[in-house]
């Protein structure tokens, strides 16, 4: 294990947990990762092996077959599967997401439904919030369920779902009007609805289509889509809670878990470029010796590797706050902003370190360079996140004058 970002006060289930994923990395991701990514390939196997691993169950309590274990081990879990791909990543972010909302927010009824089946791998989440003319505004949220009887009715277009083919439930954010009338608070009057549907593309329900995957500069394998609602009917047993006009609050909830788990593959693909960097710059020779050994170098690995040190400590920081019962929204919005931005620097300066080889597709470090930037935006850009700890900031030190 490397001595860089070791956490400490781990149990020793913890760290069985975390020595098996960083095997399964190292023997079955990384050797195939950068051909797969090439190919855009969806990793079966290794969506195989995590499922054998039981990781698709790796927070869900034990009462519904899963390991019930915190938000820091899934999140340090992530940050190994990271160092290997980051798409890997992303398969069971978007599941964990869904699997914690039903959790913290959902019936007795839809956590029997639902969770067993989570755990196993069978049923596949994903959640879907943003809309092509969203951005961050999510009050902006246009797509709209109207009830029918015992059903609803949902109409509108949903942008950027990873996982959209393959999964086979989304936990869908739109505004509904029922029983908030006109005025209402935007995030009033919203609810997320559980859509189950088979895995696949085209017209995969009445009413519901994903269309085929979107071409990314980066962030390949993982299938990002749209997803285009057209009177698609979802029974009223089918709102998370029961209950309409809680939706944002528990997409927030959600997503509060997201930008811990963006924080932690920010953490894992630094680590690998700086694993990368400092192995290539001890065999690559200039002027008679290797390039390590000049300063300019050394300086370069050493800001590097402060940098892989400092996210990693605020992202376990975050995961623990979160474990703790208490507000994390703060810890949360630190560790996202810092961990991608400090990835994006490490990976570019590894990149420099590789010189010319960098660029060609045969070194590992050309796809890092491609899928650093995701990080910059998803769960919220880092303007977002500097406004949502700046009105944190001033909640706790609120001037009484």
């Amino acid at each position: 294990m490397s001595r860089l970002a070791r956490t400490h006060g781990l149990t020793d289930v913890q760290q069985e947990i975390l020595s098996t994923v960083r095997e399964f990395v190292d023997k079955e991701i990384i050797p195939v990762a950068t051909q797969l990514e090439h190919r855009d390939e969806y990793p079966q196997a290794i969506v195989d092996g995590l499922k054998e691993l039981g990781l698709f169950g790796l927070m869900i309590p034990e009462e519904y077959g899963g390991l019930g274990e915190s938000l820091l081990t899934y999140a340090l879990c992530v940050e190994e599967l990271s160092r290997g791909w980051m798409s890997v990543s992303g398969i069971i972010n978007t599941h964990f997401i869904v699997a914690y909302m039903l959790k913290q927010h959902g019936t007795d009824e839809q956590k029997e439904y639902f969770l067993p089946r989570m755990a196993a791998g069978e049923i596949r989440g994903a959640f879907s919030m943003s809309e092509p003319a969203l951005g961050s505004d999510v009050s902006a949220i246009s797509s709209k369920a109207v009830r029918d009887g015992d059903e609803f009715v949902l109409t509108g277009q949903k942008m950027w779902l990873t996982n959209g083919g393959t999964s086979t439930l989304v936990a869908v954010l739109v505004r509904s009007d029922e029983g908030h009338p006109e005025g209402t608070a935007p995030h009033r009057s919203m609810t997320t609805f559980l859509v189950e549907k088979p895995a696949g593309f085209g017209e995969v329900l009445p009413g519901l289509t994903i269309p085929g995957k979107i071409e990314k500069m980066g962030y390949k394998g993982v299938d990002t889509t749209e997803l285009i609602m057209d009177g698609l009917r979802i029974p009223a047993n089918r709102v998370l809670g029961g209950t309409t006009g809680r939706g944002f609050y528990q997409m927030m909830d959600g997503v509060e878990v997201g930008r811990v788990n963006v924080a932690a593959r920010g953490c894992g693909v630094a680590q690998r470029a700086f694993e990368l960097g400092v192995q290539y710059a001890q065999q690559r020779h200039t002027f008679g010796k290797p390039i390590a050994q000049h300063q300019a170098i050394q300086f370069k690995l050493a800001e590097m590797a402060t940098k892989v040190e400092a996210a990693h400590a605020m992202m376990v920081n975050a995961a623990r706050k979160k474990d703790s019962g208490e507000r994390n929204d703060l810890e949360a919005g630190m560790a996202k902003y810092l961990a991608s931005e400090y990835c994006k620097e490490v990976v570019e300066d590894s990149f420099r370190i590789h010189g010319g080889y960098g660029f060609s597709k045969e070194y590992e470090i050309e796809r890092l360079y491609r899928e650093a930037p995701m990080l910059l935006i998803g769960e919220g850009t880092a303007e977002i996140q500097k406004m949502i700890i700046g009105r944190r900031l001033l909640e706790e030190y609120r001037f009484q004058g």
